[in-house]
């Protein structure tokens, strides 16, 4: 926590100091409107923003402890999610409620990240379990686990949802990228 609020707080002041750099070269060119000038400033100071959140999260997540979660979904008929629950070595990392709109996102293609953090290179175990309404709208409960081995590269895993038209229901699986 103390090296998060460190790094923010370092963060802002590179940002602080950086924001009066353009304005003082802008100075000599008068000619330009002002409005020009502002839109200039804008731009500038969104570009350095995206930056200074591209090494936050490089600096909060480095490559060599990174492991990443997603969730996506091709179903419909078997099950309708209500909530994720996500485990990382026997300790809970998140536990998700959907609403309709974010189902319909998911059943339209998207993708969710469900957990970005660091762990120890080593075997860990993860844990997903999916509750929803199953095939004829009944209280469904499914899980499922993988073991993975964590490197030094970071680690990318897709929890899928799936119909299964032969069993009648739906498939839950992790596929490591």
């Amino acid at each position: 926590m103390f090296a998060r609020s460190t790094l923010r707080r370092g963060l802002m002041a590179l940002l602080a100091g950086l924001m009066s750099l353009p304005v003082a070269a802008e100075v000599d060119s008068s000619q330009r409107p002002l409005e020009t000038q502002v839109q200039d400033i804008k731009q500038q100071v969104l570009s350095l923003n995206r930056d200074l959140f591209i090494l936050e999260e490089e600096l909060l997540f480095p490559t060599n402890t990174q492991v990443a979660v997603f969730l996506s979904m091709n179903v419909g008929e078997f099950f309708q999610l209500d909530a994720v629950k996500l485990t990382l070595d026997n300790k809970t990392v998140t536990n998700y409620l959907y609403t309709e709109r974010q189902v319909d996102a998911l059943h339209r293609g998207g993708v969710q990240r469900l957990y970005m953090g660091n762990v120890k290179a080593g075997e860990h175990e993860l844990v997903a379990v999916f509750t929803g309404r199953g095939p004829e709208g009944r209280d469904f409960r499914r899980g499922t686990t993988m073991t993975f081995n964590k490197d030094s590269e970071s680690k990318h895993l897709e929890l899928k949802i799936v119909d299964s038209t032969a069993k009648q229901q739906p498939q839950f699986s992790v596929k490591e990228w």
